[in-house]
């Protein structure tokens, strides 16, 4: 994965490659999916995480202690037939991603391209 044009983005993933190499894999992993869908989307720290936008919002990651949430701005509208998106905001959905394996498994691709 190509480093972040983002001074902060880039600043916020080698944090995590130092400290916890599994959750800076799974970042980067989750970006190359962001990118290689929305090549133009730019990405910013805002909330403690990396936002996705291209003209508005559309996602982000954030960190947590046994996880890695990519929440969705209009989740509450996408097609999800396996019942992989959690929470019960207005809007707002996420994917609990634990492993690497999660990524393919909870179909994050397939969300991805619903997003914007």
């Amino acid at each position: 994965m190509k480093k972040s044009n983002n001074e902060g983005v880039q600043s916020f993933l080698e944090e995590f490659m130092m400290v916890d190499s599994e959750k800076f894999e799974i970042l980067q992993n989750l970006r190359k999916i962001v990118f290689a869908n929305y090549p133009k989307t730019n990405e910013r720290i805002m909330y403690g995480g990396i936002m996705f936008s291209l003209e508005d919002d559309f996602g982000g990651l954030f960190v947590r202690k046994n996880h890695i949430s990519f929440e969705f701005i209009s989740g509450a509208y996408m097609n999800d037939p396996h019942k992989f998106l959690e929470g019960t905001g207005k809007l707002r959905r996420h994917l609990k991603i634990r492993s690497i394996t999660d990524i393919e498994d909870k179909e994050v691709e397939f969300f991805v391209k619903q997003s914007v």
